[in-house]
């Protein structure tokens, strides 16, 4: 292929990465040696925690043609997320209503990329009569914000997340491993954070150690969602209402005034999520959790961590014998893991 025609199809399979709704692509290749210091280092200080699954593939994360044997090139495309919701301040502000990451307040967003992924794949397979891919959404071990970030699409910040000049961070990522040889797309080589701190400075756990840094035992992201047991009595009073992941560092991020919302319908809130009562939340049975999270992101941490996490967001709620009520009708009940945050937040009302 001349470059006439590499840059030709380059710019056929931007047009249809349009078309299935992603808002950009990049191309790199496979030499991530800078990342795959990075995380040696971040995995030796433990920052980790307990998601053992970041140390368990070795260096196939770092190093695609590892984990997909013949790949030569890896595609990055983005997807903006942001839905139409209540103003998220307002619903940090109010300490009856249940936070959840804006990410999450609608369907989960693996398989419809996933899918967007394979009929771009597939198109490209059909154009060059040729070639292997592997489609990628969160499930498996890929440094997807360092290929993105080599392939162009935005810089890792110093909340560690990729952020676009155009769009600020509000986006998804999917990869697509392929063993045809595109030119690879000038990386983004300078970070734009400048002498900002702002999300270092928002964090309600000071889980940033430094710039660039995350120490993700403390973040309310991996509390609510990927650790599995008691939650740090010390933190439990800073994560406030949230209850499924946190976006402070991204609320305060300038670089988010340039973020726009998804035209994506499957990423609107359901059932309310984006300003529902705790108390109306915590009343949910198992079976109503499961029935009304189905197709939800939220659903994977199962109803005991959901319980777990409200009881934490009721005890940092302002005392109302509504709430103390609704921590009392599950005491009796709930699991050992759940019981112990109700009796913390029962304490934190006085009783």
């Amino acid at each position: 292929m001349n470059n006439r025609d590499h840059t030709a199809i380059i710019e056929t399979i931007q047009a249809w990465a349009r078309e299935l709704g992603f808002q950009d692509i990049g191309f790199t290749g496979v030499n991530l040696h800078e990342h795959e210091a990075y995380l040696e280092k971040w995995l030796q200080a433990g920052y980790h925690g307990t998601m053992d699954w970041m140390d368990r593939h070795g260096s196939k994360r770092s190093r695609p043609s590892e984990l997909v044997p013949g790949t030569c090139t890896v595609i990055s495309c983005r997807m903006d997320y942001l839905p139409e919701a209540a103003d998220a301040w307002e619903i940090l502000e109010n300490s009856e209503k249940g936070f959840v990451s804006r990410y999450a307040l609608g369907r989960d967003y693996h398989k419809l990329i996933r899918s967007r992924l394979a009929k771009l794949a597939e198109r490209i397979r059909d154009e060059l009569a040729c070639g292997t891919f592997r489609a990628f959404v969160d499930s498996a071990p890929v440094l997807e914000r360092a290929v993105a970030e080599q392939s162009g699409l935005g810089w890792i910040a110093k909340n560690t997340m990729l952020i676009n000049e155009s769009a600020g961070s509000y986006f998804f990522l999917g990869e697509i491993y392929t063993d045809i040889p595109f030119m690879p797309s000038d990386p983004k080589e300078e970070k734009h954070c400048g002498s900002c701190s702002a999300c270092m400075v928002a964090c309600p756990t000071d889980a940033f150690v430094a710039p660039f840094v995350l120490d993700a035992r403390r973040c309310i992201s991996y509390l609510t969602i990927e650790h599995k047991g008691s939650i740090d009595e010390a933190l439990r009073p800073k994560m406030g209402n949230r209850i499924y992941g946190c976006d402070d560092c991204q609320l305060v991020c300038p670089w988010n005034k340039f973020a726009t919302t998804s035209p994506e319908p499957d990423f609107a809130p359901r059932e309310g999520l984006d300003q529902a009562d705790l108390v109306t939340l915590f009343a949910w049975t198992e079976k109503e959790f499961e029935e009304r999270l189905q197709g939800s992101p939220i659903r994977r941490i199962g109803h005991e961590r959901w319980l777990r996490n409200i009881a934490v967001a009721l005890g940092n709620a302002e005392t109302t014998q509504e709430i103390v009520n609704a921590l009392r009708s599950k005491q009796d009940t709930s699991s050992p893991l759940v019981k112990e945050h109700i009796a913390w937040a029962l304490t934190q009302h006085g009783c």
